[in-house]
């Protein structure tokens, strides 16, 4: 299916070089088009005299790139105009607690935008809170862990990763660096998630296209009673174990970030690849596997961080064999969706305009091509005009590294039916 660049500036940016180098329903990506869903949220917002930002995050523990992307907001243009907010780590268990979270950013009479990302469970019916107290202000979910459809019909823009291109992209790029296996690792919770239970099915088509033989293991979900230490603890006991049955061809993907530390951890010491997080970033996992690498000199700048990772890898043995996005995921969203909030409020964009979103975005990723895409239900055939599906290029770390040239791949178009 052919898919276009999210932007003219992210297609220059593709000719740029890296110095030294983080659940919606069944659905069809269609390419990307700058046109209006409704008149009330299609146009710029009439340009404010003051305004406050709400920005709401996971915790450090469950998803530190996310806020870090928040506070980068925040440092820029002020505490008093940027209010952050995390939601609990069980948010699983303290549904209550995450929606009043964001539902009482409403109450700041000069709230013109409420940012969420992730967007767990809970964010939907929020957002239809905020709604209904207040219908002014714009609401932004970042990475729908909800049924897209539903999150859409609340909120004025979604944006997520691209699960069925990617679901692909990463299967054919352990084919690329000659991976023979390729081993998903989940729970329950997370494959009850429409986007990652098809980006699971389109994995396992993709392996039969390119002979591979894909398998799956459980590790324990991170918002039970076990709790992050404990789900680290099973990934470090269990992952030796996988990569001696599976082998050293053999590429690993998990879907919480929790897992990836202790997955990489192990993969560094005994062999196998590991192409990108399901959130990806150099900051994803790298710097607790690599024994706590200090990258406080480097923090907020992607291209040095990405740098010190690569060299720490390569020192390791991992060259050729560890991957991620340039720049994090997690923390452009949170700071690009937020700076397009900005934007909007000041009369600078529109809200469902993809070139406006992607030129947010942009500004915290200059030197990585993006594609993306719109969003279509597969079984109703309705486009939802403000939700968008967006990924970037795979970096792979070596000596040199490279890009893999993801974002020019054609994903073939009978992946984007397979559920």
């Amino acid at each position: 299916m052919k898919k276009k660049l999210l932007s003219a500036l992210l297609a220059l940016a593709m000719t740029a070089s890296l110095a030294a180098c983080g659940g919606g329903s069944t659905s069809t990506p269609a390419p990307v088009e700058s046109k209006a869903a409704e008149p009330a949220q299609s146009q710029a917002a009439e340009p404010a005299a003051d305004w406050h930002i709400g920005i709401i995050t996971g915790t450090v523990s469950q998803s530190e790139d996310d806020l870090r992307g928040a506070e980068t907001i925040q440092a820029k243009y002020g505490a008093d105009k940027v209010k952050l907010s995390t939601y609990p780590d069980n948010f699983t268990e303290e549904l209550e607690t995450t929606i009043q979270t964001i539902v009482n950013m409403a109450d700041d009479p000069q709230m013109k935008a409420i940012i969420v990302n992730q967007s767990v469970p809970g964010t939907a019916e929020a957002f239809k809170q905020v709604k209904e107290l207040r219908p002014d202000i714009l609401c932004i979910a970042g990475e729908a862990h909800e049924d897209l459809p539903v999150v859409g019909a609340s909120a004025d823009l979604v944006c997520n990763n691209d699960f069925v291109s990617r679901g692909y992209l990463i299967i054919k790029t352990a084919h690329d660096l000659g991976c023979d296996t390729f081993v998903h690792i989940s729970f329950p919770r997370h494959m009850s998630y429409e986007t990652m239970s098809r980006r699971v099915a389109v994995m396992q088509a993709a392996c039969d296209e390119f002979g591979m033989t894909f398998l799956q293991e459980t590790a324990p979900d991170p918002t039970t009673d076990v709790g992050v230490p404990g789900a680290q603890a099973y990934v470090l006991e269990k992952a030796p174990e996988w990569i001696q049955k599976y082998g050293q061809n053999s590429a690993y993907f998990c879907t919480n970030d929790a897992h990836t530390a202790p997955l990489l951890q192990r993969l560094m010491e005994l062999g196998g690849y590991f192409i990108e997080a399901d959130l990806p970033s150099p900051l994803m996992g790298y710097p607790q596997a690599l024994g706590d690498l200090d990258l406080t000199a480097e923090a907020g700048d992607f291209d040095a961080i990405l740098a010190k990772v690569e060299q720490a890898v390569t020192e390791a043995g991992g060259a050729g064999r560890f991957g991620t996005w340039a720049y994090s995921y997690g923390y452009c969203l949170s700071a690009g969706l937020a700076q397009h909030a900005i934007n909007v409020i000041e009369g600078k964009s529109d809200i469902t305009d993809m070139d406006d979103v992607a030129a947010a975005l942009q500004e915290y990723s200059p030197k990585a091509s993006w594609n993306g895409s719109g969003y279509t239900n597969a079984d109703t055939g309705v486009k939802e005009d403000n939700v968008f599906l967006i990924y970037q290029d795979t970096y792979i770390m070596g000596d040199p590294g490279k890009f893999m040239g993801a974002t020019d791949v054609e994903v073939p178009e009978s992946y984007f039916t397979v559920k």
